[in-house]
């Protein structure tokens, strides 16, 4: 993707050629934003600034009713939520730019245009279906005794016990697990809302049923695979032959919808995501409270979690459940 010129938050010239800082300042303040937080942004703004071009306007500083006509233009398309992180993305670019007190996105006319594209849209997403506890055992009956079904035996139930993002599980090193007579201890060195890298750690427990167990699944495929140092789940070669280089992220989401199909599931309705998502709602299923699922989640807000929680408590909480007697253990 090419990153304009004006989007200051990849180049920013007030940084690169401000004499009173270091190279190393320098090379650290242009890494302030996440790698892939960038690199959405860049998408937004372009489609912002294409749009200005369009129309004959300024992008950079924009004015606040550049951003109302254009968040209008893009809600006849688009779900509220993606209208307001364009205006995130605007919001950000401008502040690189030194217009943090004046920031045209921030307006009263902006903040109105948003509320009433919220109102008439609304904000929610159905999202994908989500991996459940009873789900694994489903995906059990998939997994063969070869070298590629033992890797994703691995990959998926270790990718639903640490509630892990797709980027977090494929980053996973062997140095970064720690097995102990309880389970497993897994560092992550850098997730979504851990902007400043300091890592974190989580544990997964043995689970009483072997066939839908983490710390089992990852033991037996370090042993299998030789590995002892390095990317824990690599791509195969075409001789089985296992490749020095981590798998990719969308690996993950067809790893799921391969063997979702296998256990007569549909698959388009899985992706890499159910995982984790699916990890949060059996939580709130099992009545874990939010803070310890946020714990396992890594989620720096309840909002989600709680979102899940009353996923997984639609009827458990449900009237008629009540009404009609039954008992959700």
């Amino acid at each position: 993707m090419n990153v304009r010129k004006d989007f200051l938050l990849a180049h920013n010239d007030r940084i690169a050629g401000n004499r009173g800082l270091s190279a190393k300042s320098k090379r650290r303040m242009q890494k302030s934003k996440a790698e892939n937080t960038l690199k959405s942004y860049a998408s937004d703004w372009n489609d912002f600034a294409d749009w200005c071009e369009y129309q004959g306007v300024t992008p950079l500083p924009a004015a606040p009713e550049t951003i109302v006509n254009y968040i209008n233009d893009l809600a006849d398309d688009a779900r509220a939520n993606t209208v307001s992180r364009r205006i995130t993305a605007i919001s950000e670019n401008h502040i690189a730019a030194g217009f943090k007190r004046d920031n045209p996105a921030k307006d009263g006319m902006v903040t109105s245009a948003m509320s009433a594209i919220r109102r008439e849209k609304g904000t929610f997403q159905r999202g994908k279906a989500p991996i459940l506890m009873e789900t694994l055992e489903l995906l059990a009956d998939g997994f063969g005794d070869d070298i590629v079904s033992m890797r994703d035996r691995a990959l998926i139930f270790l990718g639903f016990a640490g509630a892990f993002r797709r980027s977090e599980l494929v980053a996973l090193q062997v140095e970064d697990l720690t097995f102990t007579e309880e389970g497993m201890i897994v560092f992550i060195a850098r997730a979504k809302g851990d902007q400043l890298g300091k890592g974190s750690e989580i544990a997964i427990p043995y689970a009483p049923n072997p066939e839908i167990c983490a710390v089992r699944a990852v033991e037996a495929w370090l042993l299998a695979s030789g590995l002892t140092t390095g990317p824990v789940f690599r791509p195969f070669k075409r001789n089985q032959d296992l490749r020095d280089v981590q798998l990719s992220d969308k690996s993950v989401a067809l790893t799921v919808k391969k063997y979702v199909r296998l256990a007569g599931l549909d698959e388009t309705e899985f992706a890499g995501h159910s995982l984790r998502r699916g990890f949060a709602t059996s939580a709130a299923q099992h009545d874990i409270d939010a803070l310890t699922i946020m714990r396992q989640t890594r989620h720096k807000s309840e909002k989600m979690v709680h979102r899940y929680i009353a996923q997984g408590n639609m009827f458990r909480d449900n009237a008629l459940t009540k009404m009609y007697g039954i008992k959700k253990d």
